[in-house]
């Protein structure tokens, strides 16, 4: 066993990274058969990536939109519309979405600039992350025209895979898309009932 001493807390810090260390241990270890833990995807950015500034996530997200939409038209070879809109059902506006960016009538582009494990984790299992699939079904939930979503995934802290596109295709999703939309118009319902209910108080 090797033991290393410092002489303040940076350096300690610095130490660390891209290392298991008791306090990461489990957001690593998984049971056999389940999926990778993000702890896994932070060793690698700590290794691949610069670190954090502290930025405001939201903020830097902003910032970024439309450098990455600008990689995306590069890449495509597309025009996005990025103008600031909201989409509403006709039939339920309640149901509704702002795409990042649209291709005409039957394609959108969402962005995301994540943090640098979960870019990786997008990448390296080639899937939309957990928390995002919702989000990224609800632009075909809410648009019936659209066919394709280009989800672009973005993050310059990451010179060597900063860039990269998950395509997602209406018909490799119906089932979903129209169970999400039966579970929301179920929602929408239950919440204007207890809505008129609470109104005549």
């Amino acid at each position: 066993m090797k033991t290393l001493k410092f002489a303040d807390r940076e350096e300690w810090l610095k130490a660390r990274l891209g290392k298991i260390t008791g306090t990461r241990l489990g957001a690593i270890v998984v049971k056999r058969g389940t999926a990778r833990k993000i702890g896994f995807y932070e060793l690698i950015a700590e290794r691949l990536a610069t670190p954090p500034d502290g930025e405001d996530p939201m903020a830097r997200g902003l910032r970024l939109q439309d450098e990455a939409l600008d990689r995306f038209e590069e890449a495509a070879k597309k025009k996005v519309n990025r103008s600031l809109r909201l989409w509403a059902r006709e039939d339920n506006p309640a149901i509704a979405l702002s795409p990042d960016g649209t291709i005409g009538q039957t394609e959108a582009v969402e962005v995301k600039c994540l943090s640098s494990a979960r870019h990786l984790e997008a990448l390296i299992e080639r899937k939309i992350p957990a928390e995002y699939v919702y989000q990224t079904l609800q632009y075909f939930v809410v648009r019936d025209t659209l066919k394709t979503l280009h989800v672009v995934f973005y993050d310059p802290r990451i010179p060597s895979a900063d860039y990269f596109e998950l395509t997602l295709k209406r018909e490799e999703l119906a089932e979903k898309i129209e169970e999400t939309l039966e579970y929301e118009r179920r929602t929408i319902q239950e919440v204007e009932e207890i809505v008129k209910k609470i109104s005549k108080f």
